[in-house]
């Protein structure tokens, strides 16, 4: 089992245009094999940070993941409005920082 922290920031203003693409794209993902859990959160302390929560199976589902169209339509929607994006995967034995 693996967990993923993404932390997005976005430009200020703009959490409105994210909201339904972020919905969809977790919809699907929840139906995804290998995922065990995939929450989206806001930061009470900054409006403009995003954390995606997420609980993999294995490696290769999330591999699997990354390469969905939900996925790619997700980032195509968050794109003009992104100013960062930091992802770290934890196994139990390691940590990936993308």
């Amino acid at each position: 089992m693996i967990y993923v922290f993404a932390t997005l920031t976005i430009k200020p203003d703009t959490l409105e245009h994210l909201r339904e693409p972020a919905r969809i794209c977790r919809e699907a993902t929840l139906n995804e094999d290998g995922c065990m859990a995939y929450d989206l959160h806001l930061d009470i302390a900054n409006p403009e940070r995003l954390v995606f929560v997420e609980k993999w199976e294995t490696r290769e589902a999330l591999t699997a993941h990354s390469k969905s169209a939900h996925v790619a339509a997700w980032r195509e929607a968050s794109a003009p409005y992104l100013v960062e994006r930091r992802i770290e995967i934890v196994h139990p034995e390691k940590v990936e920082n993308h």
